[in-house]
């Protein structure tokens, strides 16, 4: 096979190589009500992936700061959040389909109307879809943190993913770690302490408080009591 010295001049030549995945796709089974939320509030808050710039005030219907969420799980924080600041634009991507069923089911039943939901690899969405310098913020809350070391390539939160969302965010923006597992933290805090054109926002150290924006899960609320710590990283985009 020829070498080619990168993904780009491989997918130039119709080669196909195979990519570290950060996550791992489990489709699960579909409960009837996320199967009906699906049917139901897909065609009105649902993205298709698509290789091209979404025009995000036409998604929307209006023009708003834009936050996206990497990984949203079952989506019930995410619909809080949304649900509690109607001024920003939210959008969701998930790979689990019944995570996706059971957000649209709990933002159609509370009226939510600026969050939309995709499913499909983050990171290709990201490349693909969002427009540059376009969002006021982005989320990645509790990501697999990958503990044996020699999967620790498969982090998200890495030098390149770092400068992909720096690209993503508009100036002053800010992207939103947040993790219960202090050394994907401190992996975390490395990675973007290196990382050029942000500036991390903590008064000191390398954390900050939960923002009030960011609602504590159950799963959260049930390791805080058997003292488990959560760490949050927010850092700005400077350049």
């Amino acid at each position: 096979m020829a070498k080619f010295n990168s993904q780009a001049e491989a997918e130039a030549a119709g080669v196909y190589i195979s990519k570290v995945k950060s996550f791992v796709k489990r489709e699960g089974r579909l409960t009837k009500a996320q199967g009906r939320a699906l049917e139901e509030f897909w065609p009105t808050k649902g993205i298709e992936y698509q290789n091209e710039p979404l025009d995000l005030a036409a998604v929307f219907g209006r023009d708003a700061p834009v936050v996206v969420e990497i990984g949203f799980g079952m989506g019930k924080s995410l619909v809080t959040m949304a649900h509690e600041a109607p001024e920003l634009n939210f959008i969701g991507i998930e790979v689990h389909r019944p995570g996706v069923g059971a957000c649209l089911a709990d933002a159609g039943e509370l009226g939510v109307e600026n969050l939309r939901v995709m499913e499909h690899d983050a990171v290709e969405v990201l490349k693909n879809m969002i427009p540059d310098a376009s969002l006021h913020r982005l989320q990645l809350f509790f990501p697999d943190p990958w503990h044996k070391k020699r999967h620790h390539k498969r982090r998200i939160v890495q030098a390149e993913f770092a400068e992909l969302v720096r690209t993503k965010l508009a100036v002053g923006g800010t992207f939103h770690m947040a993790t219960d597992w202090e050394p994907y933290a401190e992996h975390m805090a490395e990675v973007m302490n290196a990382a050029e054109g942000y500036i991390n926002t903590a008064a000191e150290g390398d954390y900050v408080p939960r923002p009030d924006y960011r609602p504590t899960t159950k799963f959260e609320v049930r390791g805080q009591k058997l003292g488990h710590g959560v760490w949050d990283l927010i850092y700005e985009r400077t350049a």
